[in-house]
Protein backbone atom coordinates (compact mmCIF):
# COMPACT_ATOMS: atom_id res chain seq x y z
CA UNK A 1 0.00 0.00 0.00
CA UNK A 2 1.69 3.16 -1.05
CA UNK A 3 1.35 6.05 1.39
CA UNK A 4 1.82 9.45 2.09
CA UNK A 5 4.58 10.98 0.78
CA UNK A 6 4.66 14.58 2.83
CA UNK A 7 8.01 15.36 3.39
CA UNK A 8 10.15 17.97 1.51
CA UNK A 9 12.88 14.94 0.85
CA UNK A 10 10.22 13.34 -1.48
CA UNK A 11 9.64 10.02 0.11
CA UNK A 12 7.37 7.55 -1.13
CA UNK A 13 6.83 5.43 2.03
CA UNK A 14 5.53 2.19 1.81
CA UNK A 15 5.58 1.44 5.46
CA UNK A 16 3.29 3.13 7.09
CA UNK A 17 0.76 0.30 7.82
CA UNK A 18 0.39 -2.81 5.09
CA UNK A 19 3.26 -4.49 4.61
CA UNK A 20 6.84 -4.79 6.21
CA UNK A 21 7.32 -1.63 8.54
CA UNK A 22 10.36 0.61 8.25
CA UNK A 23 10.45 -0.41 5.14
CA UNK A 24 11.73 2.91 2.80
CA UNK A 25 10.41 4.33 -0.32
CA UNK A 26 11.55 6.70 -3.39
CA UNK A 27 14.20 9.15 -1.97
CA UNK A 28 14.64 12.33 -3.54
CA UNK A 29 11.64 11.48 -6.11
CA UNK A 30 10.76 14.33 -8.37
CA UNK A 31 7.10 13.60 -8.91
CA UNK A 32 3.92 14.59 -7.09
CA UNK A 33 4.64 14.28 -3.10
CA UNK A 34 1.33 12.31 -2.07
CA UNK A 35 0.90 9.31 -4.21
CA UNK A 36 -1.87 6.19 -4.25
CA UNK A 37 -2.95 5.50 -0.82
CA UNK A 38 -4.71 2.48 -1.49
CA UNK A 39 -5.60 0.05 1.24
CA UNK A 40 -4.37 -2.87 0.58
CA UNK A 41 -3.45 -2.12 -3.20
CA UNK A 42 -6.69 -2.70 -4.37
CA UNK A 43 -9.72 -0.51 -3.87
CA UNK A 44 -10.30 1.62 -1.03
CA UNK A 45 -11.22 0.65 2.97
CA UNK A 46 -14.37 1.66 3.42
CA UNK A 47 -15.25 2.06 -0.03
CA UNK A 48 -15.60 -0.56 -2.59
CA UNK A 49 -18.17 -3.18 -2.73
CA UNK A 50 -20.49 -4.17 0.10
CA UNK A 51 -19.73 -6.42 2.82
CA UNK A 52 -17.49 -9.06 1.85
CA UNK A 53 -17.68 -12.19 2.17
CA UNK A 54 -14.65 -13.88 2.55
CA UNK A 55 -13.41 -14.58 6.64
CA UNK A 56 -11.24 -17.63 7.10
CA UNK A 57 -8.97 -17.97 10.36
CA UNK A 58 -5.36 -17.74 9.11
CA UNK A 59 -4.40 -21.42 8.84
CA UNK A 60 -6.37 -24.56 9.71
CA UNK A 61 -6.46 -23.90 13.66
CA UNK A 62 -9.76 -23.40 15.07
CA UNK A 63 -11.04 -21.35 18.08
CA UNK A 64 -9.46 -18.11 19.36
CA UNK A 65 -7.43 -20.45 21.75
CA UNK A 66 -5.25 -18.26 24.19
CA UNK A 67 -1.73 -18.76 24.57
CA UNK A 68 1.56 -17.52 25.63
CA UNK A 69 2.92 -14.09 24.16
CA UNK A 70 6.29 -14.88 22.51
CA UNK A 71 8.85 -11.98 21.58
CA UNK A 72 8.24 -9.31 18.87
CA UNK A 73 11.17 -10.58 16.04
CA UNK A 74 13.93 -7.72 15.04
CA UNK A 75 12.76 -5.59 11.69
CA UNK A 76 9.49 -5.18 13.64
CA UNK A 77 7.14 -2.00 13.75
CA UNK A 78 9.38 -1.24 17.28
CA UNK A 79 12.66 -1.21 15.21
CA UNK A 80 11.65 1.17 12.43
CA UNK A 81 11.97 5.27 13.30
CA UNK A 82 8.32 5.48 10.89
CA UNK A 83 6.54 3.42 13.28
CA UNK A 84 8.61 2.53 16.46
CA UNK A 85 6.49 5.28 18.12
CA UNK A 86 2.65 4.15 17.55
CA UNK A 87 4.30 0.60 18.43
CA UNK A 88 5.06 1.70 21.84
CA UNK A 89 1.86 3.63 22.24
CA UNK A 90 -0.16 0.54 21.59
CA UNK A 91 2.33 -1.95 23.96
CA UNK A 92 1.72 0.62 26.80
CA UNK A 93 -1.92 0.55 26.45
CA UNK A 94 -2.35 -3.21 25.80
CA UNK A 95 0.06 -4.17 28.65
CA UNK A 96 -2.15 -1.94 30.85
CA UNK A 97 -5.47 -3.39 29.52
CA UNK A 98 -4.00 -7.19 29.94
CA UNK A 99 -2.08 -7.65 33.00
CA UNK A 100 -2.07 -11.33 33.08
CA UNK A 101 -1.04 -11.39 29.19
CA UNK A 102 -4.00 -13.12 28.38
CA UNK A 103 -4.36 -11.68 25.19
CA UNK A 104 -6.91 -9.45 24.05
CA UNK A 105 -9.19 -9.05 20.80
CA UNK A 106 -7.73 -6.42 18.39
CA UNK A 107 -9.26 -5.52 14.65
CA UNK A 108 -7.08 -4.05 11.83
CA UNK A 109 -9.05 -1.83 9.60
CA UNK A 110 -7.31 -2.24 6.03
CA UNK A 111 -4.35 -4.14 7.67
CA UNK A 112 -3.48 -5.60 4.65
CA UNK A 113 -0.20 -8.16 4.86
CA UNK A 114 -0.24 -7.67 8.60
CA UNK A 115 2.77 -5.17 9.06
CA UNK A 116 1.21 -4.63 12.80
CA UNK A 117 -0.95 -7.69 13.10
CA UNK A 118 1.25 -10.06 12.85
CA UNK A 119 3.86 -8.53 15.75
CA UNK A 120 0.43 -8.14 17.74
CA UNK A 121 -0.44 -11.93 17.49
CA UNK A 122 3.20 -12.98 18.25
CA UNK A 123 2.73 -10.61 21.50
CA UNK A 124 -0.36 -12.93 22.72
CA UNK A 125 -3.27 -11.55 20.94
CA UNK A 126 -6.04 -12.38 18.62
CA UNK A 127 -6.15 -10.40 15.68
CA UNK A 128 -8.64 -9.71 12.58
CA UNK A 129 -7.59 -8.00 9.65
CA UNK A 130 -10.38 -6.89 7.95
CA UNK A 131 -8.89 -5.56 4.00
CA UNK A 132 -10.82 -5.12 0.60
CA UNK A 133 -7.48 -6.40 -1.12
CA UNK A 134 -7.20 -10.44 -1.23
CA UNK A 135 -4.31 -10.07 -2.87
CA UNK A 136 -2.79 -8.59 0.71
CA UNK A 137 -4.70 -11.00 2.70
CA UNK A 138 -3.36 -14.01 0.64
CA UNK A 139 -0.03 -12.19 1.86
CA UNK A 140 -1.27 -11.99 5.19
CA UNK A 141 -2.08 -15.84 5.12
CA UNK A 142 1.57 -16.65 4.13
CA UNK A 143 3.30 -14.54 6.76
CA UNK A 144 1.25 -15.33 9.63
CA UNK A 145 1.38 -18.97 8.71
CA UNK A 146 5.13 -19.08 8.33
CA UNK A 147 5.58 -17.55 11.86
CA UNK A 148 3.18 -20.14 13.57
CA UNK A 149 0.54 -17.66 14.37
CA UNK A 150 -2.45 -19.67 11.80
CA UNK A 151 -4.61 -19.43 14.80
CA UNK A 152 -3.97 -16.21 16.36
CA UNK A 153 -4.59 -14.23 12.54
CA UNK A 154 -8.19 -14.23 11.10
CA UNK A 155 -8.71 -12.45 7.39
CA UNK A 156 -11.66 -10.76 6.59
CA UNK A 157 -12.30 -9.21 3.17
CA UNK A 158 -13.86 -6.08 3.51
CA UNK A 159 -14.01 -2.21 3.82
CA UNK A 160 -13.93 -0.68 7.29
CA UNK A 161 -17.04 0.86 7.29
CA UNK A 162 -19.20 -2.34 7.00
CA UNK A 163 -16.86 -3.55 10.14
CA UNK A 164 -20.14 -4.27 12.47
CA UNK A 165 -21.47 -6.61 9.46
CA UNK A 166 -18.46 -8.28 9.22
CA UNK A 167 -17.47 -9.09 12.60
CA UNK A 168 -20.78 -9.84 13.93
CA UNK A 169 -20.56 -13.70 12.92
CA UNK A 170 -17.13 -13.62 14.05
CA UNK A 171 -16.09 -16.32 17.46
CA UNK A 172 -15.50 -15.12 20.57
CA UNK A 173 -15.92 -11.13 18.89
CA UNK A 174 -20.03 -10.98 20.29
CA UNK A 175 -19.16 -8.02 22.90
CA UNK A 176 -17.06 -6.25 20.54
CA UNK A 177 -12.92 -5.91 20.94
CA UNK A 178 -10.51 -4.31 22.28
CA UNK A 179 -8.27 -2.27 20.19
CA UNK A 180 -9.09 -1.28 16.30
CA UNK A 181 -6.09 -0.27 14.18
CA UNK A 182 -7.08 2.36 11.75
CA UNK A 183 -4.14 3.08 10.22
CA UNK A 184 -3.81 5.55 6.79
CA UNK A 185 -7.63 4.02 6.04
CA UNK A 186 -9.46 7.31 6.66
CA UNK A 187 -7.64 9.48 3.93
CA UNK A 188 -9.23 6.90 1.22
CA UNK A 189 -13.04 6.34 2.76
CA UNK A 190 -15.76 7.87 1.08
CA UNK A 191 -16.54 8.68 4.27
CA UNK A 192 -14.47 9.33 7.51
CA UNK A 193 -17.19 9.97 10.04
CA UNK A 194 -18.96 6.57 8.87
CA UNK A 195 -15.66 4.83 8.91
CA UNK A 196 -15.16 6.08 12.62
CA UNK A 197 -18.58 5.22 13.58
CA UNK A 198 -18.22 1.69 11.99
CA UNK A 199 -14.95 1.44 14.95
CA UNK A 200 -16.93 3.15 17.36
CA UNK A 201 -19.72 0.83 17.36
CA UNK A 202 -17.53 -2.74 17.34
CA UNK A 203 -15.39 -1.53 20.43
CA UNK A 204 -15.74 -2.35 23.86
CA UNK A 205 -16.77 0.02 26.59
CA UNK A 206 -13.12 0.86 27.42
CA UNK A 207 -11.84 -0.23 24.28
CA UNK A 208 -9.62 2.06 22.08
CA UNK A 209 -8.89 2.93 18.65
CA UNK A 210 -5.17 3.65 17.01
CA UNK A 211 -6.06 5.86 14.55
CA UNK A 212 -3.23 7.13 11.98
CA UNK A 213 -3.77 9.78 9.34
CA UNK A 214 -2.31 12.45 7.38
CA UNK A 215 -1.21 15.62 8.54
CA UNK A 216 -2.02 19.03 6.97
CA UNK A 217 0.98 21.20 8.39
CA UNK A 218 3.54 18.31 6.93
CA UNK A 219 1.58 18.55 3.16
CA UNK A 220 2.21 22.66 3.71
CA UNK A 221 6.48 22.25 4.41
CA UNK A 222 6.82 19.69 1.95
CA UNK A 223 5.24 21.25 -0.92
CA UNK A 224 6.99 24.41 0.11
CA UNK A 225 10.15 22.84 0.60
CA UNK A 226 9.48 21.33 -2.91
CA UNK A 227 9.85 24.76 -4.27
CA UNK A 228 5.36 24.78 -4.91
CA UNK A 229 4.81 27.83 -2.29
CA UNK A 230 0.88 28.28 -4.67
CA UNK A 231 0.75 24.24 -4.07
CA UNK A 232 1.55 24.93 0.08
CA UNK A 233 -1.02 27.96 0.38
CA UNK A 234 -3.42 25.96 -1.21
CA UNK A 235 -3.20 23.18 1.42
CA UNK A 236 -3.59 25.56 3.63
CA UNK A 237 -7.05 27.23 2.11
CA UNK A 238 -8.72 23.63 0.77
CA UNK A 239 -11.06 22.08 3.01
CA UNK A 240 -9.61 18.64 2.55
CA UNK A 241 -6.07 19.54 2.84
CA UNK A 242 -5.31 18.80 -0.95
CA UNK A 243 -2.17 20.92 -2.88
CA UNK A 244 -4.24 20.34 -6.43
CA UNK A 245 -5.91 17.76 -8.72
CA UNK A 246 -2.77 15.92 -8.87
CA UNK A 247 -2.68 15.66 -5.15
CA UNK A 248 -2.81 11.53 -4.73
CA UNK A 249 -4.03 11.89 -0.93
CA UNK A 250 -7.86 12.95 -0.52
CA UNK A 251 -7.68 14.28 2.64
CA UNK A 252 -5.63 15.40 5.47
CA UNK A 253 -6.50 16.82 8.82
CA UNK A 254 -4.60 19.54 11.69
CA UNK A 255 -4.71 17.78 14.94
CA UNK A 256 -7.62 19.91 15.91
CA UNK A 257 -9.85 18.55 13.17
CA UNK A 258 -8.98 15.38 13.29
CA UNK A 259 -10.01 14.97 17.54
CA UNK A 260 -13.15 16.92 16.77
CA UNK A 261 -14.03 13.65 13.84
CA UNK A 262 -12.80 11.02 16.69
CA UNK A 263 -15.34 12.98 19.59
CA UNK A 264 -18.71 12.85 16.76
CA UNK A 265 -17.81 9.31 17.01
CA UNK A 266 -18.53 8.86 20.38
CA UNK A 267 -14.64 8.41 21.66
CA UNK A 268 -12.56 10.19 24.07
CA UNK A 269 -9.33 11.11 23.20
CA UNK A 270 -6.18 10.00 25.39
CA UNK A 271 -3.55 10.71 23.20
CA UNK A 272 -2.22 12.67 20.07
CA UNK A 273 1.46 11.87 18.39
CA UNK A 274 3.22 12.96 15.69
CA UNK A 275 4.79 9.99 13.22
CA UNK A 276 7.50 10.78 11.19
CA UNK A 277 8.58 13.97 12.59
CA UNK A 278 11.79 14.01 11.03
CA UNK A 279 12.37 10.34 9.70
CA UNK A 280 11.18 11.66 6.26
CA UNK A 281 14.01 14.23 5.73
CA UNK A 282 17.17 12.20 6.36
CA UNK A 283 18.22 10.20 3.13
CA UNK A 284 18.43 6.49 3.31
CA UNK A 285 21.93 6.99 2.30
CA UNK A 286 22.52 8.73 5.42
CA UNK A 287 21.34 6.21 8.12
CA UNK A 288 23.17 3.41 5.72
CA UNK A 289 26.75 4.71 6.21
CA UNK A 290 26.78 7.13 9.38
CA UNK A 291 27.50 4.68 12.43
CA UNK A 292 24.40 4.96 15.03
CA UNK A 293 22.45 7.50 12.86
CA UNK A 294 19.73 4.96 12.60
CA UNK A 295 19.19 4.51 16.70
CA UNK A 296 19.77 8.28 17.20
CA UNK A 297 16.90 8.79 14.39
CA UNK A 298 14.60 6.30 16.49
CA UNK A 299 15.50 8.13 19.50
CA UNK A 300 14.85 11.54 18.03
CA UNK A 301 11.46 10.11 16.73
CA UNK A 302 10.78 9.39 20.10
CA UNK A 303 11.77 12.68 21.93
CA UNK A 304 9.50 14.59 19.22
CA UNK A 305 6.53 12.75 18.49
CA UNK A 306 4.88 14.46 21.88
CA UNK A 307 6.13 18.01 21.71
CA UNK A 308 4.45 20.67 19.99
CA UNK A 309 5.41 22.38 17.91
CA UNK A 310 7.40 19.45 16.59
CA UNK A 311 4.48 16.84 17.12
CA UNK A 312 1.79 19.19 14.82
CA UNK A 313 4.29 19.24 12.04
CA UNK A 314 4.87 15.42 11.52
CA UNK A 315 3.94 13.44 8.48
CA UNK A 316 1.13 11.77 10.12
CA UNK A 317 -0.64 12.23 13.57
CA UNK A 318 -1.50 9.07 15.91
CA UNK A 319 -4.42 9.45 18.23
CA UNK A 320 -5.28 7.05 20.96
CA UNK A 321 -8.89 7.14 21.72
CA UNK A 322 -11.32 5.48 24.09
CA UNK A 323 -14.85 4.00 24.46
CA UNK A 324 -16.49 5.19 27.20
CA UNK A 325 -17.62 2.64 29.80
Amino acid sequence: MVRDAERGSGVDDTSGHDGDPGSTGDVGSTGDAGSTGDVGSTGDAGSTGGPASTAQRVGAADGPGARGARPVRRGGPASSARTAVVWEVLSAVLSEADPEGRGLDVVDAGGGSGGFAVPLAEAGHRVVVVDPSPDSLAALSRRAGDAGLADRVRAVQGDATDLPTLLAGLEGLDGGVDLVLCHSVLEVVDDPAAALAAVAAVLRPGGRLSLLAPNRAAAVLARALAGRPDEAAHVLSDPAGRWGPGDGTARRWDPAALAELIVRAGLVVEQVHGVRVVADLVPSAVLDVEPGAAAALLALERALSDRPPFRDLATQLHVLAVRPA
